[in-house]
């Protein structure tokens, strides 16, 4: 074959099939990808090289562009198998959203919506009201709003109360949280004053007291998020220092990160987590925590507290830069719906299952999918079980393991690393673990009905046919 006898571009467009694939994809598209398709096969030839045979005919130049229309179209941020047995994982979009909050997008989003128009009066409305009124059940606070994650709720509640004047703060709680959260900085960019109290191990209600003076414009707590400080350590509880806060006439703003709305001491999980409901009926004026971590909603700021502090928040004009949109609020309100019965909430929100989910369940669920693997691989990996641990990730409960069961899988010829980017690159990406030359899934963060997508994924990998 030589570059005279490749076919014109009308010639492949006039091929059987190219029809179909202009109604699905129109002209431009296709004619994109068909040039595309030639200068590749042109600058093959050139170089010396023969392409197989059939690849530089109509049909196999139109199948190639119908191949590379097809990835085209295919979407970047697509669903994920998880198996890697970190329930929260930032990295494959922290909370699985409840059916409910799905459902709710699919049928309240489809046209227009409620989002900031009274129904009564006609007159605009505020867009978080709907979501504030079931956090006011929920936790007992006067007022909340919503904007669009836990760091800008930092911000905005710092600028708010704080700007040009002194927060008081643990040297023990100046946290550095992922991609670069670290709270001095955050302080500084809220036009606050950073005045950081007691040690590193120990800070005393004193030391808060000795730090207030007329300039002090809050006392500041921060969750630690995924470190903690062991042995010989200790902070003030929110009781204590929304009482200090009261009898200094000093609000009290505590960033409580993960955001339980319940005790995980319930679920099983022995670390206590503060509770927004804890805070709340401490007295701390505001109180932010995320959406998308222990609420397990859309990705979010929630801040909550006493009416006035809400409402200042809201008209501080940060506030129309970091608010939320409409399918962010439908999600959170029907996640939060949920928090209203403890069973249903168990059954069908994804998070608190996976949490709650004890480890001889995950061992008969380990035990099923390590059956179905030896099936489908046969001699291209050995399958076996093993004890193991699951995390809830996203800084929540960073010290506590959850036993469960994994499945191991050992890859007679490829090596595990390279199976494990392999199965990453999949149309349905699956994600795992890889520890001692072995594929390790933990069948916690799988969702119901993703054990036979998973068990295909490493039979496409591990034991491809043909």
């Amino acid at each position: 074959m030589d570059l005279r006898s490749l076919p014109a571009v009308n010639e492949v467009l006039g091929s059987p099939g190219a029809a179909a694939l202009l109604e699905a994809h129109g002209r431009e598209p296709l004619l994109g990808a068909v040039r595309a398709v030639l200068d590749g096969l042109r600058a093959r030839l050139r170089a010396g090289e023969a392409p197989p045979d059939g690849e530089g005919t109509p049909a196999g130049i139109l199948a190639a562009a119908a191949s590379s229309l097809l990835a085209a179209d295919r979407p970047g941020l697509c669903r994920v198998l998880n198996a890697t047995g970190v329930v929260l994982h930032t990295g494959l979009g922290r909370a699985v959203l409840p059916k409910a909050a799905m459902d709710a997008l699919a049928e309240e989003a489809r046209a227009y919506c409620l989002l900031a128009v009274e129904r009564d009066s006609a007159e605009r409305g505020r867009r978080e009201r709907f979501c504030e009124g079931i956090l006011r059940e929920l936790t007992g606070c006067e007022a909340a709003t919503i904007v669009n994650n836990n760091a800008g709720a930092t911000m905005l509640v710092l600028n708010t109360m704080a700007e040009g004047r002194e927060a008081v703060v643990s040297r023990g709680q100046l946290v550095e949280i992922g991609g670069a959260f670290r709270m001095p900085d955050v302080m500084a960019k809220a036009g606050v004053k950073l005045v950081e109290v007691g040690c590193t191990n120990r800070t005393h209600l004193s030391d808060y007291r000795a730090a207030a003076n007329e300039r002090t414009a809050a006392l500041v707590r921060v969750h630690p998020s995924n470190y903690r400080i062991s042995g010989f350590s200790g902070t003030p509880g929110i009781a204590e220092l929304c009482g200090l806060g009261k009898e200094l006439g000093i609000p009290v703003f505590d960033d409580l990160g993960a955001g339980a709305l319940l005790d995980l001491r319930d679920l099983g999980i022995p670390e206590e987590e503060p509770r927004v409901a804890d805070s709340i009926a401490a007295g701390a004026a505001l109180l932010s925590c995320s959406a998308d971590k222990l609420i397990g909603g859309p990705q979010g700021g929630i801040i909550l507290g006493t009416r006035d502090w809400v409402r200042r928040c809201e008209d501080n004009p940060l506030m129309r830069s970091l608010r939320v949109g409409k399918l962010d609020l439908i999600a959170l309100e029907a996640t939060l719906r949920l928090f209203r019965d403890r069973e249903r909430l168990l059954r069908e929100h994804p998070t608190m299952r996976m949490l709650a989910e004890k480890e001889e369940s995950l061992a008969r669920r380990a035990a099923a999918l390590a059956r179905r693997l030896r099936a489908s691989l046969g001699k291209a990996a050995a399958v076996s079980t093993a004890p193991d641990t699951s995390t809830v990730g996203s800084g929540a409960v960073p010290v506590h393991p959850l036993p469960t069961r994994v499945v191991v899988v050992r890859p007679a010829a490829l090596e595990a690393g390279e199976a494990a980017r392999r199965l990453r690159l999949l149309p349905l990406p699956l994600f795992l673990r890889v520890k001692e030359g072995a594929l390790l899934l933990d069948p916690r963060t799988l969702q119901p009905g993703e054990e036979g997508e998973a068990a295909a994924a490493l039979a496409a990998v591990l034991a491809p046919r043909g």
